[in-house]
């Protein structure tokens, strides 16, 4: 078989073809059929240039050919990633605005799970065959459950739970007869049960009101009959208050061992802190034991209440390395010597370096040497002042060239001066605690900018600031050194973990216990003698 040409002009091929009707050797009649192929084989024929550009990568590699193929290959690719189309959101038409009523329509009318809030299989919405009654039978009682919020009075909660004005009145002078109402915390549930309303526009009666007034005491107001008049049910709930010992090993994070031991996190944190103003948290060792002891009350009825910190220890090779115990009305943490417990010097004032030290120094106003009897601490405006130790302010007020200042008498001939402040926060005659802020960073009075010059005075006389290495609490003597020792031998006696032990019931509690119905029975165990 050869090609159209072939068979149209035969092996001569002169490249014209022969007049319509010749005859010779080697030629044949050309048809119409064979000049259209012919035709259409010369047009790709012509086209043949364009393969020059697209030739097959896989052959003849590292020729001419090849490489203006591979052009051609990344200029398709790079032409497509340009044209490539991008990702982003359709845009839609904007939702519906709905108010409360049309969404409450639509979520009573929808078909979906009870738990994502429809409405089917309780209500549905009603339709134009849904007549309504002219009267609707009222149901017997109502059952509530009423929560007193932050700020909130149980007169309040009971008239917005819909008791009447006279049973709340009743309720109120009952209740303030057993407990003082201000004494209610926030949170505390009421259980409230009203009957049938005597007439149609008369409020509901009250049949009976509970609920846990104190920890250790449970109330109930109520009714014997529908007519007789309220009355308060007291029960005491017993309550154990010992104390709850945690401890443990150290080991890599005395936060984490604490935690993890059971201790709360508040009592954690008081315990870090206490034991940070005697010694040098970074200092414990892996193997060092912590003791943790806090106030603990756990109710008949199983609650538990955790409370402050009353002891925070540390032990090293199974000898006591630091015993603290909480003592006295402001609830400073004494030693067992009966020493409180700062003992590794006085805290800085604001957080800042010093700029300036005591001595001799040419003034930046006065422009001549004076006696600079202080520290000057960098710090910027606004900045809270600490005081450093417990004292009483002794003056308060604008102080010549140090401007509003704060002077704090620290006892045994000891005063400090906090000069410059922008806003003093405490006043003359006021007790101060360690740390608590006394007035706030300024540049009043001599000053060329915002700052705290700081001064310490021992019998009237200046001293270094940065001298005083060491500052000892109140130290006990006595009768109450030796209360304070007894009683932290007996806090000492605790068990650990004594406290999370549930109360063995007493032979009451076991008796109120006890079902009353035989049907009740059923599901109680049978006690086995």
């Amino acid at each position: 078989m050869g090609t159209i040409r072939d068979r149209i002009y035969g092996g001569g091929g002169f490249g014209k073809a022969a007049p319509a009707g010749a005859t010779g050797h080697g030629s044949v009649e050309a048809t119409s059929e064979q000049l259209a192929a012919w035709r259409v084989e010369r047009r790709l024929r012509k086209r043949g240039g364009l393969a020059g550009l697209t030739p097959d990568l896989a052959r003849n590699i590292g020729s001419s050919r090849w490489f203006r193929g591979l052009a051609t290959l990344v200029g398709l690719s790079a032409a497509a990633i340009a044209f490539w189309p991008g990702i982003a959101p359709v845009s839609a038409s904007p939702a519906t605005r709905l108010d409360q009523a049309g969404r409450d329509e639509l979520r009573s009318q929808m078909i979906t799970p009870l738990a994502l809030g429809a409405e089917s299989g309780r209500r549905m919405g009603a339709t134009g065959l849904v007549r309504p009654l002219a009267a609707a039978p009222e149901r017997p009682q109502i059952e509530l459950l009423a929560t007193l919020g932050g700020g909130a009075t149980l007169e309040g909660t009971l008239r917005r739970a819909g008791v009447g004005g006279a049973d709340a009145d009743r309720v109120l002078a009952l209740v303030g007869g057993a407990i003082d109402l201000s004494d209610l915390e926030p949170g505390t549930q009421i259980d409230i049960t009203l009957g049938r309303r005597p007439a149609e526009t008369a409020p509901r009666p009250l049949k009976s009101l509970a609920f846990r007034a104190r920890f250790d005491l449970a109330l109930e107001v109520g009714r014997n009959g529908d007519t007789s008049p309220l009355a308060l049910t007291r029960t005491p709930i017993r309550v154990d208050e010992t104390p709850l010992r945690i401890r443990g090993t150290v080991g890599p994070s005395l936060y984490r061992s604490a935690r993890a031991a059971g201790a709360p996190a508040n009592a954690v944190q008081a315990y870090l802190k206490a034991l940070g103003q005697q010694i040098d948290v970074g200092s414990l060792r892996a193997s060092d034991t912590f003791d943790i002891i806090v106030q603990h009350r756990r109710a008949a009825t199983g609650e538990r209440q955790a409370g402050a910190l009353l002891y925070a220890g540390v032990e090293r090779d199974e000898k006591p390395r630091v015993q603290l115990m909480r003592w006295g009305r402001e609830g400073q943490f004494f030693e067992a010597s009966g020493v409180g417990e700062q003992r590794s010097g006085l805290v800085a004032p604001v957080p800042g370096r010093v700029t300036s030290r005591f001595g001799m120094r040419r003034h930046p106003i006065l422009k001549y040497k004076r006696m600079h009897a202080g520290l000057d601490f960098k710090a910027s405006y606004g900045t809270p002042i600490v005081a450093v130790t417990d004292g009483r302010v002794s003056g308060a007020g604008r102080m010549g060239g140090c401007g509003n200042a704060v002077r704090l008498s620290h006892g045994g001939g000891l005063q400090t001066r906090y000069c410059h402040m922008s806003r003093m926060a405490v006043s003359s005659g006021q007790s101060v605690r360690r740390g608590q802020v006394i007035g706030y960073v300024g540049s009043t009075g001599l000053s060329t900018g915002a700052h705290l010059h700081y001064e310490m005075y021992r019998s009237g006389r200046p001293v270094d600031p940065s001298s005083v290495k060491f500052v000892t609490r109140a130290q006990l003597s006595g009768a109450e050194l030796a209360r304070f020792r007894e009683t932290l031998a007996t806090i000492k006696q605790v068990e650990a973990g004594a406290a999370l032990a549930d109360l063995v019931p007493t032979s009451a509690e076991q008796a109120s216990e006890e079902p009353q119905r035989e049907i009740d029975r059923v599901d109680k165990p049978q006690k086995i003698d």
